[in-house]
């Protein structure tokens, strides 16, 4: 019982669900900043992740960043974006990687994500909404109801 306990804080510790009272669960979506792009939708967006639309208006070729499938972050954009959870993925992407189509890259932290943002051209992620910084320019905001917004979210504690 104690080493289950000890799991589980573990995985709480590493993987923050952002569902505590007063926390907030919107998410940003952030492109590097030289990106033209000035809007997406939520079925754009949901093309990008699905890699269906694999090129920004100005012919760049889009880089979408995901986490791992046991991130909730993944799980809450996979519910709110794809209506479908990261489990339920894996046969779609198995299905896709024999037609020479690989899903998006995957990344461990939010740090990662930032990061390779701002340095590959035509990247795209989804963070924590006041994780952003100015490596990388918010594109939308996506609220806990799946909403994307252009209004940024309150981060102050």
């Amino acid at each position: 019982m104690r080493l289950l306990f000890t799991l589980l804080l573990f995985a709480t510790c590493a993987y923050p669900t952002f569902s505590a009272g007063g926390e907030n669960k919107s998410l940003a979506i952030v492109i590097a900043p030289e990106n033209l792009a000035k809007s997406l939708t939520k079925s754009e967006l949901s093309l990008i992740y699905w890699r269906k639309k694999l090129f920004w208006s100005n012919g760049l070729r889009i880089q979408p960043v995901n986490f791992s499938a046991n991130n909730p972050l993944r799980n809450d954009f996979s519910k709110r974006v794809l209506n479908s959870l990261p489990e339920t993925q894996t046969d779609y992407w198995n299905g896709l990687y024999y037609h020479g189509v690989s899903p998006p890259h995957v990344v461990e932290s939010f740090e990662a994500a930032i990061r390779f943002v701002a340095e590959t051209k035509g990247g795209i992620a989804y963070i924590p909404a006041c994780s952003v910084d100015s490596r990388v320019k918010t594109l939308s905001w996506l609220d806990e109801n799946g909403q994307l917004s252009e209004a940024a979210p309150n981060c102050e504690d």
